[in-house]
């Protein structure tokens, strides 16, 4: 098997001006057009957190996507880190 087609876990931060502004509703709606699973939540200090399971390949084309969807001129930093998956998401979804 390539890498292209290897399940991982992607643990996403966004921080810019990425609460208040739809944010997380918009990269659930992106998700649905993805074979990826996973949870999204805004954190105390600002930030967003990501995390989304799936195909490496079907993962990066949905963190472009999420850029795509008008939400790149809110993200002034985005860090990635890539993990084993858990497979413990049954779909994708906003946490409180």
């Amino acid at each position: 098997m390539t890498d292209a087609v290897t399940r991982k876990r992607m643990h996403l931060f966004y921080s810019g001006r990425v609460q208040g502004v739809g944010f997380r509703y918009t990269v659930r709606n992106v998700a649905n057009g993805f074979e990826v699973t996973g949870t999204i939540r805004n954190l105390a200090d600002g930030r967003v957190e990501l995390l989304a399971e799936g195909n490496e390949s079907e993962l990066d084309a949905f963190r472009k996507a999420i850029h795509e969807a008008g939400l790149a001129h809110f993200i002034k930093n985005e860090e990635v880190i890539w993990c084993e998956p858990r497979n413990d998401f049954r779909g994708f979804e906003i946490l409180g």
